[in-house]
């Protein structure tokens, strides 16, 4: 307990002369960081349902495409940063987002995926939601941004997810 006790009077400690030496500073962070976290599910269109899955809550096929982006990524283990970049060009060009909806949407599709334990267990179920709210409008969208990221040969986490795509756009 004293142990707990000294790390947060140290954290306290920091913070407070953090604040002392930038007061401007401190409060524009703390007022980014609090709208930040306040506004980012309600601007992306998120809604969590009672009782369902945060899949089901999504009502934005950007999101959806975001998610299943990361998704397609992750099947052959954890993205570069290379990637990661390549990802988040993409998804600011394709689905024409700002940068700051692009990185929270990222933030929040990798939530999603870890919400489906895993990516492999996402990609089925984000492509029936995403086929679900804009009855397979978005596949040429979710194409254009697939397609780049796939670099030489497919995994065979990438060709699974790829036939899951299939099966729940029906084509």
């Amino acid at each position: 307990m004293h142990i707990l006790i000294a790390l947060l009077t140290a954290i306290g400690g920091a913070i407070w002369w953090w604040v002392r030496m930038n007061p401007r500073e401190a409060i524009d962070t703390a007022a980014d960081i609090g709208t930040t976290v306040i506004n980012a599910p309600r601007r992306l269109a998120f809604r969590r349902k009672t009782g369902q899955h945060p899949v089901e809550g999504i009502d934005d096929p950007r999101i959806a495409i975001c998610a299943i982006a990361q998704a397609f990524v992750e099947a052959d283990g954890l993205p570069t940063q290379e990637q990661r970049d390549k990802l988040h060009f993409l998804l600011r060009q394709k689905l024409r987002c700002t940068e700051e909806e692009t990185k929270e949407m990222e933030v929040l599709g990798r939530w999603l995926m870890t919400q489906c334990d895993g990516p492999a267990a996402a990609v089925p179920r984000l492509a029936r939601r995403l086929n679900k709210i804009d009855n397979g409008a978005a596949w040429d969208q979710l194409q254009d941004v697939l397609y780049p990221l796939v670099q030489g040969e497919l995994s065979e986490g990438q060709i699974s997810a790829i036939d899951d795509l299939r099966v729940a756009f029906k084509r």
